[in-house]
């Protein structure tokens, strides 16, 4: 009488299938020692390649908007104003909200030629009718943003800087991953195929 197929062993762990595939033995594959030195590859590329697309993306943002910031600065101009109507009260005013908020306002104010002029400029709320603000107009007399602040242009150096970053990281593990799919769906294969070379001969001994 036959005696029973032993049943199926579940696949060892993850872990254990990286450090395997790290191991010298008749079991181990080619594509395991090709997937291993492409995982090494590509974690060593990623740690050098990360700190200097950071570095490099930092400087460059920095730089440009420093520049920009610097010819803002050359071609605008503050000046004081005075707001033509009282703006509405916030809310919650003293609250952390209300001294960041800013409410549009009609504001008279002088051109670069001495005429006075109206617009339009974001205050802080609660300010009556006549108040002094200081508002920033350029060479044309239009109203506009100041110029970038310096922890402005630091906190969007930074996150760019970043972003520069996790995109190397990310790329480094979107090409392992695709790198590993094709390895596997190679060996899948090759199993296929071994099992049907192997499958008519078990199967006839049995």
């Amino acid at each position: 009488m036959t005696a029973p197929l032993p049943r199926a062993q579940p696949p060892p762990a993850r872990a254990r299938v990286r450090l395997w595939r790290w191991r010298r033995g008749p079991l181990r594959r080619r594509s395991d020692a090709l997937q291993a030195w492409t995982g090494l590859v590509l974690a060593l590329a990623v740690a050098a390649a990360a700190p200097a697309a950071t570095v490099i993306v930092h400087n460059s943002v920095h730089g440009s908007l420093r520049a920009g910031a610097a010819a803002d600065a050359r071609s605008r101009a503050p000046v004081d104003a005075v707001l033509v109507r009282d703006v509405p009260r916030h809310p919650e005013p003293g609250s952390e909200e209300a001294r960041h908020t800013l409410y549009p306002a009609e504001v008279r104010f002088f051109g670069p030629d001495g005429r006075p002029r109206t617009g339009q400029a974001d205050v802080r709320p609660g300010l009556s009718a006549g108040s002094t603000v200081r508002v920033w107009r350029d060479a044309q007399g239009r109203l506009t943003d100041p110029p970038m602040a310096a922890g402005e242009i630091r906190s969007r150096a930074l996150g760019w800087a970043a972003t520069a970053g996790v995109a190397v990281a990310l790329t480094g593990a979107g090409a392992y991953g695709v790198t590993a799919m094709a390895l596997d769906r190679r060996r899948d294969a090759g199993w296929e195929r071994a099992w049907a070379d192997t499958a008519p001969r078990w199967t006839t001994s049995v």
